[in-house]
């Protein structure tokens, strides 16, 4: 039987070529907090950094993932750690000497470090599989340095490149919708990138996905379930926008704006394609946790691209007081395969991997 701690995001990310990943108010406890209640309510070994945290809050359920935390948390007994965090190659998970003696005992819930670090820069993966010869259906995207030498002309930089509007500017390493923003002409998109730069040297545009959008949770081969390869969940479609944009959980849940797509609409073949695309993407990257690909389709009718590669779903649940419309995008999907959250959370702590299978994370890129 497994005994379960969950890391929550204590310490700042690096910056990583200049840019540094926003971090989240609360460094996910409050889908800590579901995971640690959900399983603990199952029958799971569940240790928590307070004696007897209150279902109500969620502090008290989950360990800071610094090393001091990590630590104390396998002196009380984990054999489980689930990294409900953001990882990066200096994690401690990666690098602390003090775990070595753990590495091959403790097993890990999460993405490696050094997946995540490379993958997460968004431009960084689009140009990869853009590279793979037509295998990925991508929209068109530009990269906007502010450390460009000579320094960079914005306005003739735009009237060059950008002819077609609107246009989508983000961060390249963001998190959820922050930066995320829809431009419909040129000095809506200068002014945006302008904003952009004051938190990060590196903008990413892309062309605006005019249709339908849609979420794809992509499973790692789950040998115990008699999955043997990496496997799509059935897409969750989106709606009710907030000026083109899906707006960030915190705001809306996504219990209100989303909701799994239904066996009829599955005739589409456009969904079948997309889903084989997003597995394709999951086994390249050789990922080893749940990814949520985010895909929009270019018009009504069309078939979909690939935006946004998700190393970290969200993971909130119902199952705490007043936690009912927490779902996650992931979790809906999961309702679609027979599981209920706590079902969901099972599977993955199923497909936790040793500390040192985890350290021994190579690129394939």
């Amino acid at each position: 039987m497994p005994t379960v701690a969950v890391l929550f995001q204590a310490i700042d990310p690096p910056i990583i070529n200049g840019v540094r990943k926003p971090r989240k108010p609360g460094g996910y406890q409050d889908s800590g907090a579901d995971i640690a209640y959900t399983l603990r309510s199952t029958g799971v070994n569940i240790i928590t950094s307070k004696p007897n945290p209150s279902p109500d809050t969620h502090e008290g359920w989950c360990f800071p993932d610094s090393e001091e935390g990590i630590l104390t948390a396998i002196s009380q007994g984990a054999t489980h750690l689930w990294a409900n965090t953001i990882v990066f190659s200096s994690h401690p998970l990666q690098t602390a000497s003090c775990l070595d003696d753990h590495a091959s005992t403790v097993r890990v819930i999460g993405q490696p470090p050094g997946l995540v670090e490379k993958f997460d820069d968004k431009l960084y993966l689009n140009d990869k599989l853009r590279s793979l010869g037509g295998s990925f259906t991508l929209p068109k995207s530009w990269e906007v340095k502010a450390t460009d030498h000579p320094p960079l002309d914005l306005d003739s930089f735009i009237q060059t490149n950008i002819t077609d509007y609107p246009i989508v500017g983000k961060p390249v390493r963001g998190r959820g919708s922050h930066g995320v923003k829809v431009c419909h002409d040129p000095a809506e998109l200068k002014d945006h990138i302008e904003s952009l730069f004051d938190e990060s040297p590196v903008v990413l545009l892309e062309e605006f996905l005019a249709g339908e959008e849609a979420t794809i949770t992509v499973m790692p081969p789950s040998p115990g379930s008699g999955r043997l390869g990496y496997w799509s969940m059935p897409p969750v479609t989106r709606f009710n926008h907030d000026q083109g944009i899906a707006p960030y959980n915190g705001t809306i849940a996504v219990t209100a704006n989303s909701r799994v797509v239904s066996e009829e609409e599955m005739r589409d073949p456009a969904y079948e394609e997309v889903m084989r695309q997003c597995e394709h993407v999951a086994c390249l990257i050789k990922a080893t946790a749940p990814i949520r690909i985010d895909v929009r389709r270019f018009g009504p009718g069309s078939g979909f691209a690939i935006f946004d590669v998700n190393m970290k779903p969200n993971m909130t649940g119902p199952g705490r007081p007043g936690r009912e419309d927490q779902a996650s995008l992931t979790a809906m999907a999961a309702t679609a395969c027979g599981w209920d959250y706590s079902g969901l959370l099972q599977e993955i702590l199923r497909g936790a991997s040793t500390l040192e299978t985890f350290r021994q994370y190579r690129s394939p890129f």
